[in-house]
């Protein structure tokens, strides 16, 4: 079932006092009416409820942000903070997975996104969300934003592989400037920080399942930037002791995706399926991956925003299972009804042979526990 969201295009105005930090051209689109949310001088604990991460059934009766309700609200509780005064920011949040997170803390949290849209979607965003429609090189807006917020998930980035290649500079400029200005922001505001990372740190495998301490070898200008700032959440957690945790995706699908690459191979096949074009599969097929479910990325994403022993660490999310994309695309075929045929096309130059995630540190850290197998998921996703 796919639930198209009414768009809030305007910011309300957050709060009635501004700090000195805030310039005053950002004053007017600040919230008015709502409690005042904890200071940057007043220190936030966040305790430990042991819980199993429990969502509402996989299936179409449930939208996004009820299937996420629960865990959201247990989540939340376990902060001392009022959730009625949290202050939650989702940048690049009308994208994919940004407003699936949003989504998921919206009856919890005051959450607003940050995106200028340029991939993102406002008809992805709750109602209830707000909407910053600014961009992530505005070094002083962005500031500003994270310095006000409790806890960010910053997920705006150039995800092309191919587009870091052709254009090195400006996929710098978007992918690896900005983590700066967020860390800095979070330094002098107790601001937790939780930051997309991706597998692509890590390069061709040496071995499998990939733990984090695994080489880590990019071959692109995506992978060096993910990888550098990666180690910049790291390493700002050791010298000033900001709260920030990379969170490494290895091959994220479902819901709201944009094909491209192979976590959007699954997007592809299935407009494949069912138009009734032959499914597509580069190479001999036998290549693998760890394909994890949008909803289980949203779980650890929650779990980071919180966790106690988080911070200062990359963690791997994927569901440590791997499929080869052969066996993906007969997956898709069965799951659409669709007498497509299946044809193998060349290989994809530099294409990786098997990656797979090692997930244990996930789970002992967070408490991560994937609710979907990838078959199960793309029972889910294609059934929306």
């Amino acid at each position: 079932m796919t639930f198209v969201h009414s768009v809030f295009l305007g910011l309300i105005p957050r709060r009635t006092a501004f700090s000195a930090f805030e310039p005053e051209s950002l004053a007017p689109t600040l919230r008015t009416g709502s409690a005042a949310r904890v200071t940057s001088t007043q220190t936030r604990t966040r305790q430990i409820v042991p819980y199993r991460f429990a969502i509402l059934p996989h299936d179409n009766t449930h939208s996004s942000s009820e299937r996420y309700e629960n865990a959201a609200r247990v989540i939340m509780e376990r902060m001392t903070l009022d959730p009625s005064t949290t202050d939650v920011l989702v940048i690049g949040g009308a994208g994919f997975i940004g407003s699936h997170i949003a989504d998921s803390l919206v009856d919890d949290a005051d959450v607003t996104v940050y995106d200028d849209l340029s991939t993102g979607h406002a008809e992805n965003l709750h109602p209830d969300v707000s909407l910053r429609n600014d961009t992530i090189k505005n070094a002083e807006r962005l500031t500003a934003s994270v310095e006000r917020a409790d806890i960010v998930f910053h997920l705006a980035a150039q995800v092309s592989v191919q587009r870091s290649i052709e254009g090195p500079v400006p996929s710098h400029e978007t992918n690896l400037d900005p983590i700066l200005t967020i860390l800095e922001a979070a330094r002098g505001s107790d601001t937790r920080v939780v930051f997309a990372s991706s597998a692509a740190i890590y390069g061709e495998p040496e071995y499998t399942p990939i733990d984090e301490d695994h080489p880590k070898e990019p071959n692109s200008p995506y992978g060096l930037e993910k990888l550098t700032a990666d180690h910049y959440c790291r390493l700002y957690h050791d010298l000033y002791d900001v709260e920030a945790v990379a969170l490494r995706y290895f091959n994220v699908y479902g819901p709201r995706q944009q094909a491209g690459d192979y976590s959007g191979v699954i997007s592809i096949f299935r407009e494949q399926a069912r138009a009734g074009d032959s499914i597509t599969v580069e190479g001999d097929g036998t290549q693998t991956r760890d394909f994890v479910h949008v909803d289980d990325v949203v779980q650890a994403n929650l779990l980071a925003a919180t966790a106690d022993d988080a911070p200062g660490k990359g963690i791997n999310v994927g569901t440590g299972t791997e499929i080869t994309i052969r066996e993906l695309a007969e997956a898709v075929k069965e799951a659409t009804n669709s007498d497509s045929e299946i044809v193998h096309l060349e290989t994809r130059e530099g294409d990786i042979a098997e990656s797979v995630a090692d997930i244990s540190r996930a789970r002992e850290t967070l408490g991560y526990d994937p609710e979907y197998d990838v078959y199960e998921g793309i029972e889910a996703y294609l059934g929306e």
